[in-house]
């Protein structure tokens, strides 16, 4: 099932948190606080330079990190209060 909305765009801000733009020009800030350093995928972005290679992944439209890590747009989008 595809997600219902995309990320457009992506900026790493301190503190492990996220400004994101969705497709629907809704702008908001997801706190990834809680899931780096988590053993598995998510551990590597504990490294704040690590965290800062976050990009939009072009064909899934959401975000994801050199190693494969990445979460649905669909969660971010209510993450960042737009739902």
């Amino acid at each position: 099932m595809p997600a219902l909305r995309e990320i457009s765009s992506v900026e790493a801000l301190p503190a492990f948190r996220l400004r994101l733009r969705l497709d629907d020009g809704y702008e908001g800030v997801v706190d990834f606080s809680g899931r780096v350093g988590t053993p598995g995928i998510f551990e590597p972005l504990a490294d704040p330079s690590y965290f800062s290679l976050v990009r939009v992944h072009p064909e899934l439209g959401t975000i994801y990190w050199p190693n494969g890590a990445d979460v649905c747009p669909d969660v971010l989008y209510r993450e960042a209060g737009a739902a």
